[in-house]
């Protein structure tokens, strides 16, 4: 019998975030996200917990069938793996049917786009939190830098006051 430390092989128990997509911020006012699984291939998962995915230039688009398939989501090839993968390969969303039509509508009727925003491990299973999100004008971009900009320098003020009290 093994001697204390933790047991092989279980998953971990929290939530690991991988990537965020701090772009999609900036570039798109964010709406309703939904929880999506991937569909991976082996050494795809396995690249996941080595290396952090590149999902700034990902987009998530639907084919013919109604499904969701998230494009342009890199996931670094394993150097030594027996059956590699396309690091750019498109990679099948895991939702509803109720939930794909609902997208699926917003996106046609509304205008909107569906932005990955965060890749993370839950309970040992990839997800991949998208955002219905609608693209920010450049007047919109500015204002957003300026209110940045803002919060920064009222957070320094805040904290060369505490330090004139210690």
């Amino acid at each position: 019998m093994a001697k204390g430390g933790k047991k092989k092989g279980l998953p971990p128990q929290g939530d690991r975030v991988l990537a965020t997509n701090r772009r999609a911020k900036f570039d798109y006012e964010l709406g309703d996200r939904w929880e999506a699984g991937l569909s991976l291939i082996g050494s795809e998962a396995r690249s996941l917990r080595d290396t952090a995915p590149g999902i700034n230039e990902a987009f998530v688009d639907f084919d013919w069938r109604g499904e969701a398939w998230v494009k342009q989501m890199r996931i670094a090839p394993m150097k030594h793996a027996a059956f590699g993968h396309e690091e750019l390969r498109p990679r099948k969303l895991l939702l509803h049917r109720s939930e794909l039509e609902r997208l699926r509508m917003r996106v046609e009727k509304e205008g909107m786009t569906l932005v990955p925003t965060k890749v993370y491990y839950r309970k040992g299973r990839a997800k991949l939190e998208i955002a219905l999100a609608r693209g920010k004008k450049n007047y919109d971009k500015r204002q957003s830098i300026k209110a940045k900009t803002a919060d920064r320098e009222a957070a320094a003020a805040i904290s060369r006051g505490r330090k004139d009290y210690d």
